[in-house]
């Protein structure tokens, strides 16, 4: 199963993208966890000692010149648009509690692509990971979907769009799923964050009429106090752990419905 997260920055994409990989791990899956957000803070949200020591793929110049020939920075220079990358997710990723983790950085144009050295490096390594990887793969990423393109957005099985109770979260939602869309992924649901009642459910719902809310989060103070104790997460809420818990029973349900439809249409055919 292939999953992107994305929402405005603070809504709460990496706290979604961290529970998701650590229950779908938890359950006996092999899980990748992308952190495609320029802050990138999904391994530290994840509980890795040192985060501090993962660099992005798209900052190794060494790597990026060896795989498409051309250092980045280098102007007006031609460059390999599909490099070998399969072997990087072994070599430049860390693994904790049955979770890989890889660190992308930031592609400098979205949907097309960026016709940059280190652009051509991630799309490929994008490209990869939804296409050819049998593992589950959890994509927390900026507000956009600039790491997707025409070529890999059809393998993803679902587009999360984080959104929390108020007017510039739900309009980055809508301009999110507008943009995927744009480039044919219809298969989009929000997840409602940082809840406190239910007139918060009631305002997201009435207000994004056209998307399918999968799940709500609600407030805790008590994952704010782990997070500034260095605490784990995980342990600090059971509330947020069995509403993300809930979010996955439902993406798996779909994903089998899914999975069902193909082959019964194979069949026919």
């Amino acid at each position: 199963m292939k999953i992107a997260i994305s929402g405005k920055g603070g809504v709460g994409k990496t706290l979604l993208a961290a529970f998701l990989s650590k229950i779908f791990a938890s359950s006996g899956y092999s899980v990748i966890a992308i952190d495609a957000d320029p802050d990138a803070n999904l391994a530290s949200t994840l509980g890795f000692p040192n985060p501090e020591k993962m660099t992005p793929i798209s900052e190794l110049n060494d790597l990026i010149e060896e795989r498409v020939g051309v250092r980045p920075g280098t102007p007006g220079s031609f460059f390999k648009l599909n490099p070998r990358v399969d072997d990087l997710p072994e070599k430049y990723s860390v693994k904790m509690d049955g979770v890989r983790i890889m660190s992308m950085g930031r592609i400098k144009r979205g949907g097309t692509g960026c016709y940059c050295p280190e652009g051509a490096l991630l799309q490929a390594l994008v490209t990869h990971l939804l296409l050819q990887r049998d593992e589950v793969v959890i994509l927390d990423m900026e507000a956009g979907i600039e790491h997707l393109s025409r070529g890999t957005i059809k393998a993803v099985d679902k587009l999360l769009i984080v959104v929390e109770p108020g007017r510039r979260s739900l309009e980055t939602a809508e301009t999110v799923k507008n943009l995927a869309q744009d480039l044919g992924l219809n298969n989009i649901a929000a997840v409602g964050n940082k809840i406190r009642t239910k007139a918060d459910e009631q305002f997201i719902k009435s207000n994004l009429p056209d998307i399918e809310i999968i799940g709500f989060i609600y407030y805790d103070a008590a994952i704010n106090d782990a997070d500034l104790a260095n605490d784990s997460l995980f342990t600090a809420s059971p509330a947020t752990t069995d509403a993300v818990k809930k979010i996955y029973e439902k993406l798996l349900a779909e994903n089998r419905r899914q999975v069902v439809k193909s082959v019964s249409g194979t069949r026919k055919a």
